[in-house]
């Protein structure tokens, strides 16, 4: 005899149960984060409440699970508003957004890695989101990719040697399918955080220059077989924040910085004789 096919208030049963154990879960995961935000906070500044490598690796390793229908791209953007509300409990978490005038996607884009509900602040300069992090005004600021066109690059500022001095940590967005008005954009996020390995990190690359350069002459001395570290041991053009590369061709200095949580292309800015022009390094 066949079995009967369960009735629409069955199966809505079903889901009502899964909905309430899903919040349970949900409830039972913030509690476990605010005992490691006391825990962070005991431990002072230093600690940091973000951790942007952590947060890609656990995204990615949800992606990465085959079970299943629903969309990745939603399993993805559910994880980034519960991170970004737990950052939100564990203590103080902001945004500064470089958002002027017709430029709306960058907002867009901070929503949706940081959260649709964490507050954030809107500047027209590059200069004022780096300012407001720097201070400690925001946890992260969101900037555009570096231009060759910009009269007034905010990259080469990423070579500040106060530790207390934001650094890349991510590049955005972090997955397919956001919801970004206008244009397709891409930004970078920049935060006073710890950087930390996942795996599939990309560097940024900063050229300076003792004389005129042209881009050209730079693109063909970057094989990596002209990099060396001045770090004994390491021979890698994927160097940690703070190592100085030797381009052996053209007598260049390069200083990197890691993003962590980005698994996109590196873009790395060039300073020419005092004026800065963006370069990707592949």
């Amino acid at each position: 005899m066949a079995e009967a096919e369960p009735s629409l208030d069955s199966l809505r049963a079903q889901i009502d149960a899964i909905d309430d154990q899903l919040y349970r879960l949900i409830m039972q995961r913030a509690e476990v984060a605010l005992s490691i935000g006391a825990v962070k906070n005991a431990h002072g500044a230093e600690a940091g409440l973000m951790r942007p490598g952590r947060e890609a690796r656990l995204i990615r390793r949800l992606a990465a699970k085959e079970e299943g229908p629903f969309p990745k791209a939603v399993i993805v953007r559910l994880w980034r508003e519960i991170i970004g509300a737990v950052l939100r409990l564990q203590g103080p978490f902001s945004v500064a957004v470089y958002a002027p005038e017709g430029a709306a996607g960058y907002w867009d884009l901070a929503r949706d890695q940081f959260g649709s509900l964490t507050p954030a602040t809107a500047h027209d300069s590059p200069q004022q989101v780096l300012n407001a992090v720097t201070a400690g005004r925001a946890s992260v600021g969101v900037l555009p990719l570096p231009d060759g066109g910009d009269p007034q690059p905010w990259w080469p500022m990423m070579l500040a040697k106060d530790p207390k001095h934001p650094r890349v940590v991510a590049r955005l967005p972090f997955a397919a399918g956001e919801t970004v008005r206008g244009a397709s954009l891409e930004a970078l996020a920049v935060a006073q955080c710890a950087l930390e390995e996942t795996g599939r990190d990309r560097s940024l690359l900063v050229v300076e220059a003792t004389e005129e350069t042209s881009r050209s002459a730079l693109t063909a001395a970057k094989p990596a077989s002209s990099l060396r570290s001045s770090r004994a041991g390491s021979r890698r053009a994927k160097a940690r924040s703070g190592c100085i590369w030797s381009m052996s061709k053209a007598s260049l200095r390069l200083r990197t910085s890691v993003s962590p949580s980005s698994g996109s292309a590196s873009a790395g800015p060039c300073s020419r004789s005092g004026r800065s022009a963006a370069m990707p390094f592949r």
